[in-house]
């Protein structure tokens, strides 16, 4: 499952790091995958939009096993 996310979030990355920022997985738990936000992205006043809309639905619409995705903010 790891790979899977990993390989998604690949995907979304250059997104990202076009803005300054990057994305990390931290781990994935009982359907929920958490990831933490890096470099512009973790004070961007649109992180939670980014996370909803674009790594939240990619997720999920392309790993079965994923229910939910949760930001650690830490």
């Amino acid at each position: 499952i790891e790979s899977k996310i990993n390989n998604v979030l690949n995907k979304i990355r250059p997104y990202l790091q076009s803005d300054g920022g990057d994305i990390e997985f931290v781990k994935f738990d009982d359907g929920v995958c958490y990831l933490k936000f890096l470099g512009h992205c973790s004070t961007c006043p649109m992180m939670l939009m980014t996370l909803n809309d674009l790594v939240k639905d990619s997720l999920i619409n392309e790993i079965d096993e994923i229910v939910d995705v949760k930001l650690i903010t830490e």
